[in-house]
């Protein structure tokens, strides 16, 4: 056959398989190999083969030609095929030996020797060595080796900062620390035109700087397109509507408390890209802190109808049945999500919180450990673990584990107000005033109900210390946030009967009685005030 036949068939090939028409490819490709014996057309029809999904004739075709134990292209292919068929020993066999180290590089390759003899290479392509450093972080978390994963998905992306599907399994699956995560970020060697992508890499990760940091990264991102020296125009500018970076301001609202500003981006979000999976479970979080199951259901529903195999969508459910107070429901489907993904941190931790909630200590205390072993950069584990160990008042091994999660996220304000409880339960005042005042430093400017507690503990210390007026400052600001809270009407009853001031105290008594009328507390010091204030009748100064 003529050279210019066979050229006109390999674009057929090529064609075919732009177009999905991969049983043509098949047809085709076979036949272009059949002629020429070429290695590059060999490679074709394993490459048409592995998108018709028989991986076991492509691996068949790559192991039976000599080249692949000279090109990376057929050992890539044949280790993505073998990855296909979840045979994770022999695909870390096929990519061959080789040594990492805990900063991600690679040191020692047996086969060193062999060349990645791709004649027909792009303009801009992802490094080869980046991908096989990929392939084999994914084969080692499938074998549950997440040492070993981790410092190849580390080795991928100091390879090739494009390789962005490294970076997406570290972030996603809390392999690293914030620290860990800025220095990786700082040892990846970026083009000069690539300044942007290190500004949104620097925003995928976790978000713990200060405020104007985090959104000075934004607004580079998102400013006007401006025209430089050379009259190109920023690609910067570009990016202010795209939704992955939206999605990423959304998780930064909701990691500062500011749950209804992010409920109403993913909103919007959503109605823009209804499928859009990061963005939905930001946006299902953010609907389970304000309550509404509505949202939850019909997300749900939607869910389950279009990615039913998919952990996200029973997750979903378990939140809804969670929202309405079904527990034994929202456990199974909490449950249902971790078995179709193992690596799914937020079902792990929806998981133990239905358990606590019914104070099933021990069930719970086995998920939050499953989270803690299989996420070490997410602090959430070891804030529940605290929570529980304090439930049972075992007060010292809940402070180490609360420290553990401040050491991990030093800008949650939660894992404060808890370390502030423990010190108050060991009596320790002055520490509490300490750790609820950096709690609510730490909270957003609109302090809402949620926190009302804090600064009723707040309150709380300081009546213990003394400072009795301002403590009353506090369940003033308390009782601002909401008139529902026993301890706080019945606290500062408590501290004006203290200061002797027993017109007050009796009026918040009864306040208190109000909420509760059988309060022991409140109604043994409402007789002994009364009583007082009768004393001091009968007995006018």
């Amino acid at each position: 056959m003529k050279d210019e036949e066979v050229e006109k068939l390999r674009g057929v090939v090529r064609d075919c398989v732009s177009k999905h028409l991969y049983s043509s490819a098949i047809f085709f490709a076979d036949k272009v190999a059949a002629f020429t014996g070429d290695t590059a057309d060999i490679y074709m029809q394993a490459q048409a083969l592995f998108l018709g999904h028989h991986y076991r004739r492509a691996l068949h075709l790559l192991t039976s030609s000599k080249i692949i134990f000279r090109d990376l292209r057929f050992r890539y292919l044949a280790a993505k095929c073998l990855e296909e068929l979840k045979e994770w020993q022999q695909c870390l066999v096929m990519l061959g030996d080789a040594k990492v180290d805990e900063h991600g590089n690679v040191h020692s390759l047996k086969d060193s020797n062999i060349a990645y003899l791709d004649k027909d290479g792009e303009d801009r392509e992802i490094n080869i060595s980046a991908a096989i450093c990929f392939l084999r972080g994914k084969a080692h978390e499938a074998l549950e080796n997440r040492s070993q994963a981790l410092q190849w998905y580390k080795a991928a992306i100091k390879a090739d900062p494009y390789c962005y599907e490294a970076l997406e399994c570290l972030i996603d699956n809390h392999m690293l620390s914030f620290e860990e995560e800025v220095n990786l970020l700082s040892t990846l060697q970026f083009a000069p035109e690539d300044g942007w992508l290190s500004v949104f890499y620097s925003c995928l990760i976790k978000k713990y700087d200060k405020e104007y940091v985090v959104e000075a990264r934004f607004t580079e991102l998102e400013r006007e397109p401006c025209v430089s020296k050379s009259s190109e125009v920023s690609v910067s500018g570009t990016l202010k509507d795209n939704t992955d970076l939206l999605a990423c301001k959304a998780e930064y609202y909701h990691q500062c408390g500011e749950y209804q500003k992010c409920f109403e981006l993913t909103t919007m979000l959503l109605e823009r890209d209804p499928f859009h999976l990061k963005c939905t479970l930001v946006h299902i979080a953010a609907a389970m802190e304000l309550g509404h199951a509505n949202e939850l259901y019909l997300m749900a529903c939607s869910l389950v109808k279009d990615y039913p195999q998919k952990a996200l969508s029973w997750f979903a459910v378990g939140c809804y049945y969670y929202c309405i107070k079904k527990l034994d429901q929202s456990r199974r489907f909490f449950c249902k999500a971790t078995t179709l993904d193992g690596t799914f941190s937020s079902a792990w931790i929806g998981f133990g919180n239905a358990y606590s909630v019914r104070e099933e200590g021990d069930q719970a205390m086995a998920s939050f450990r499953t989270a803690a072993r299989l996420f070490p950069g997410c602090h959430l584990p070891m804030l529940y673990i605290g929570m529980e160990y304090m439930r049972t008042h075992n007060f010292k091994l809940a402070e180490q584990f609360f420290m553990q999660a401040e050491a991990i996220c030093p800008v949650d304000p939660l894992v404060y107000n808890e370390l502030g409880v423990v010190a108050y339960h060991t009596k320790e005042y002055q520490k509490a005033v300490r750790w609820f005042e950096k709690t609510l430093s730490l909270v957003p400017s609109t302090v809402n109900e949620r926190w009302e507690p804090t600064l009723a503990n707040l309150a709380h210390a300081l009546r213990k210390l003394k400072r009795y007026q301002e403590a009353i400052s506090y369940y003033d600001k308390a009782l601002a946030l909401s008139t529902r809270s026993l301890s706080t009407y019945a606290g500062l009853a408590y501290t004006y009967h203290l200061q002797d001031n027993l017109d007050a105290a009796i009026t918040y008594y009864h306040k208190a009685l109000g909420l509760k009328p059988d309060d022991q507390f409140c109604t043994e010091m409402l007789t002994i005030a009364l009583a007082d204030e009768c004393t001091r009748g009968d007995n006018p100064v």
